[in-house]
């Protein structure tokens, strides 16, 4: 970046800061922003059958938004709560365009963070068809390893798709198996 687009981007994302519990957007608003987690975690869900489905968890150094949402101006199903204290970066929509527009690297930035953010929910849409409960709490540790001290018990069991008890023999038996 040369310095008149590290002005731009300076100028554009102000900064957000985020209690544990708090919203960065609940089920029924439009995502209208997108943010930079610089400290914290959130997690990302939808109500299914009255029950909280955890889709996602998003940590340090990654970007956070409800990107159908946020791309296509409309209403979200999904909400976004912070799990810990976050400090955020954030740009709303129409200030991100203007980076697109006049940023000599904005678009390709942008392509990239909607690549990473593609694999990833591919990923776990494969996940969710492909892997037993026990396959998915696997996926879980192998890519989330650093966050498991992190997340509670229950968000984790939510993100397998299992109620906590289910989890909790899962852990047993993986702990067995390892012994």
């Amino acid at each position: 970046m040369d310095e008149a687009e590290e002005a731009l981007f300076r100028r554009l994302f102000k900064p957000c800061q985020l209690k544990k519990g708090d919203f960065f957007l609940q089920s029924g608003d439009k995502n209208n922003r997108l943010g930079f987690l610089k400290k914290g975690l959130v997690r990302y869900f939808v109500y299914k059958n009255q029950e909280e489905s955890t889709l996602e968890f998003t940590k340090e150094g990654e970007f956070v938004a409800e990107y159908q949402s946020f791309i296509n101006r409309n209403v979200s199903i999904q909400s976004i709560q912070a799990i810990e204290d976050c400090e955020m970066l954030i740009i709303d929509y129409h200030d991100l365009q203007q980076i697109y527009a006049t940023a000599k690297n904005g678009n390709l930035l942008g392509r990239l963070v909607i690549e990473h953010r593609f694999n990833i929910m591919i990923n776990q849409l494969l996940s969710i068809y492909m892997h037993s409960p026990e396959q998915r709490y696997k996926y879980f540790l192998e890519n989330y390893s650093d966050l498991v001290q992190r997340i509670a018990q229950y968000h984790i069991a939510s993100y397998v798709g299992i109620k906590p008890q289910s989890l909790s023999r899962i852990r047993k038996k993986l702990a067995k198996a390892i012994s």
